[in-house]
């Protein structure tokens, strides 16, 4: 089903990110391009929040790119409502989804071959979150920052 992804990367994802935008939108989807537009050096965490920002606001999945996808998936998940995974197989993409309601999927252009990628992103976006058991787990990611809950 075809939907509205938000897409991002720092220099070193720009390959990568533009790989999948051409990806996705021949797949039907709306792909919306936070930048950066070349390879010349930027700072990841500005363009982290600028897809953060706008998953939040579309309520739409987004895709980061960076390296090694770390520095992404970090400064993702400290922005509150975001649920970004770190994916290295097309698993742990499905997982994210049925199991976190992930909304962000982090990719490390310099660690993930181009056919991997895509076939992670493509298990990302077919997946949709089960909800269930795995809602009363996500309530607690709101509420148990500071480790076990008193009782």
């Amino acid at each position: 089903m075809p939907q509205t992804v938000i897409i991002g990367s720092d220099h070193a994802g720009v390959l990568l990110k533009n790989l999948l935008s051409d990806h996705l939108a021949a797949a039907g989807h709306t792909v919306v391009d936070v930048g950066p537009a070349d390879a010349k050096s930027v700072d990841y965490p500005l363009y982290a929040a600028s897809v953060c920002d706008a998953v939040l606001a579309q309520n739409a999945l987004g895709i980061l790119i960076c390296g090694t996808g770390l520095g992404m998936s970090m400064t993702a998940n400290r922005r509150p409502g975001i649920r970004a995974a770190l994916c290295g197989n097309e698993f742990m993409a499905r997982m994210a989804r049925l199991h976190n309601d992930a909304n962000v999927l982090c990719l490390g252009e310099r660690v993930t071959g181009q056919g991997l990628a895509l076939s992670i992103t493509d298990a990302f976006l077919a997946a949709s979150f089960e909800g269930g058991r795995h809602q009363r787990r996500l309530d607690l990611m709101e509420t148990c920052h500071g480790g076990p809950v008193s009782r």
